[in-house]
């Protein structure tokens, strides 16, 4: 167990839980949002990625978001089917290359204004500095976990 010389009450309940509903209430609320330009949150994620670190390889975009391949290939799928991500060969027979098309292109800056507006309404909810010190607390966190996971293996 990780000693961060802090002191203080033990955590009560499940972590995994806690994140599990804020992450729903967090999700809904982006959704709400999001829906006017016809995309889910995870979706406008995805296409954001894309459009800022494209094009690139999967394995490249799986690693940016942590997501495994067979996860971000799932996840791909509704939006290349719409027209607004293009998948093509890469260098290699095993490689796949993932860029927006300009439809997505256009739709991510749409969806932009909804996920802006969405995240001032969740600032004005929570607090800003409340906001920026769970970003920062989720921040260091993910970097232990992610680190760690690399020691495991």
């Amino acid at each position: 167990m990780a000693n961060d010389g802090e002191t203080g009450a033990l955590p009560r309940g499940c972590t995994n839980l806690k994140l599990r509903q804020a992450s729903r209430l967090v999700a809904r609320h982006y959704e709400a949002h999001l829906a006017a330009a016809g995309l889910k949150a995870t979706q406008y994620s995805l296409l954001s990625y894309v459009v800022r670190l494209g094009p690139l390889r999967a394995g490249e975009l799986a690693a940016a978001m942590r997501l495994d391949a067979s996860t971000l290939s799932r996840n791909l799928q509704p939006l290349i089917d719409k027209g607004w991500v293009r998948v093509h060969p890469g260098a290699d027979a095993r490689s796949r290359i993932v860029e927006a098309s300009e439809a997505g292109c256009a739709l991510r800056a749409q969806a932009q204004k909804a996920w802006k507006r969405a995240q001032l309404a969740l600032n004005d909810k929570l607090g800003a500095a409340r906001v920026a010190a769970l970003h920062e607390l989720l921040d260091e966190c993910i970097a232990r976990l992610a680190a760690q996971e690399i020691e495991d293996d």
